[in-house]
């Protein structure tokens, strides 16, 4: 129901016009998808054409090295755009969300007085009330509080999907510090949702036709909502009673720190053939030492004993990771104690940085800083084993029969593409009609940046 507030909105225009980037994680994605439900009873519909939105919003992420100056950079570009729409009678509204608006919003309103609304991750659920605060000529909004209630509490139910996978967002903040990051700044702390909302909004996704779900949180396997029977859940059993959703065939959950990374999620992995054996756990360095300067709470060779048990659970599950080199401190033996760990693990896929300082963070202090050549030296060192692991993991595919769930159509006439369990993209020669199901491939080919395949029929020949 749209607020009797907000209601004479929709009525200014036949029709008004929506137009998000989303820069950074999932879990953007996930908040800018939510806006656009708030904003769709109001008579908002996405467009892929900035020139045409009524409303622009930036969805920042502040995890990448100069995260503020690419949000300048691309508010001159949609500046340009408001004022050529303001010359053709008009008007444009400009919102910052996310992180780089948490952390910097009055700086934004400062820099780029044009802009109308900054709003941080916690907050997006008011962005209706925002907007008619703009229409109402009242000047700038900036919403960058962490707000008693929880903006879950305040979101409508998704009225369409976009595809045959979606994001659930299950858990939002953080209480590690590791003392690199700034989520626990810019997302809070630690606030899981009650079971029964992530069950109702998944339910609701698997009857707008979505296969696979993957819950998102800054720590995901730290999850403990309430569950219905009035006793705190785990990821493990949140996981257990989503795999009894009819129609959904896929699992996964991101992003996960090893200190949360019990008994229990472990032994999901063995159990429920819809958890995918696919698992994203960074561990940042090899070296003790840095983990420690890093305040991760665990040591290299615990996360080795967690991937084992992992192993043995699911002999077939395949990792991800996330690297940082060049952490203050570190030293040439820290970072050979990293090459170390990944040679002993084996990634299928990892993402690998080098340290920039976060303003507010510890590790921005520290006068151990190392330099920038010897940073993109081991970076680079770093990475070409860790592609050399990616191609050997998806070379390994090749041979291999798996399920793919396919998603859309490929790059070529009478191609369809998917996921494979492990995130891999995969395509083959066959009708569009199977886009949304899951079918059996035998992987023939392994691609720069994808496999290919043929459908296995089933008498087990391939097509």
């Amino acid at each position: 129901m749209v607020d009797s507030d907000l209601s004479y909105i929709t009525t200014q225009t036949n029709q008004r016009y929506l137009h998000v980037i989303t820069w950074g994680c999932q879990m953007n994605v996930y908040d800018s998808n939510r806006m656009v439900d708030l904003l769709r009873p109001l008579g908002y519909k996405v467009t892929n054409e900035a020139e045409q939105a009524d409303v622009l919003v930036l969805n920042t992420c502040h995890i990448r090295d100069k995260a503020t100056e690419k949000v300048f950079s691309e508010l001159g570009r949609l500046k340009q755009i408001k004022d050529y729409r303001k010359e053709q009678g008009h008007n444009t509204l400009i919102a910052v969300a996310g992180c780089v608006a948490q952390a910097e919003g009055k700086m934004i309103l400062q820099r780029a007085p044009y802009v109308d609304i900054v709003l941080g991750p916690q907050t997006y659920h008011r962005l209706p009330k925002m907007i008619l605060d703009v229409a109402r000529k009242t000047g700038n909004v900036i919403e960058t509080d962490f707000p008693v209630e929880s903006k879950f509490d305040f979101l409508p139910a998704p009225e369409e999907a976009a595809g045959y996978t979606a994001f659930l967002t299950i858990q939002e903040g953080c209480d590690k510090f590791c003392s690199f990051c700034v989520v626990p700044y810019t997302r809070g702390s630690e606030e899981s949702r009650p079971v029964q909302a992530i069950l109702d909004e998944a339910n609701r996704l698997c009857d707008l036709g979505v296969k696979e779900i993957s819950l998102l949180g800054q720590n995901v396997n730290a999850y403990h909502g309430q569950g219905p029977d009035g006793n705190t859940w785990n990821l493990a059993k949140l996981a257990e009673k989503l795999s009894t959703i009819p129609g959904l065939s896929r699992i996964r959950y991101t992003t996960s720190h090893p200190r949360d990374m019990d008994d229990s999620l472990i032994d999901a992995h063995r159990d429920l053939p819809s958890l995918m054996p696919f698992l994203h756990l960074p561990v940042q360095s090899g070296s003790d030492r840095v983990l420690k300067a890093m305040n991760r709470g665990h040591t290299a060779d615990e996360y080795r004993k967690i991937i084992d048990k992992l192993k043995k659970a699911r002999p077939d599950i395949a990792l991800s990771s996330d690297f940082i080199v060049g952490h203050p401190g570190e030293s040439i033996d820290d970072f050979k104690a990293t090459m170390q760990l990944v040679k002993d693990v084996t990634f299928a896929q990892a993402f690998s940085f080098k340290y920039s300082p976060r303003p507010g963070t510890s590790a921005a202090l520290s006068s151990y800083q190392v330099a920038e050549e010897e940073k993109n030296e081991r970076l680079q060192e770093l990475q070409a084993l860790l592609r050399d692991q990616q191609t050997q993991f998806n070379q390994n595919t090749v041979g291999r029969q798996i399920p793919i769930l396919f998603t859309n159509t490929g790059r070529k006439n009478g191609q369809i593409a998917g996921k494979s369990p492990y995130l891999q993209a995969v395509h083959v020669n066959a009708d569009e009609n199977l886009i949304g199901q899951e079918r059996m491939v035998l992987v023939e080919e392994c691609l720069t940046n994808s496999l290919s395949g043929s459908l296995i029929h089933k008498e087990g020949v391939s097509s």
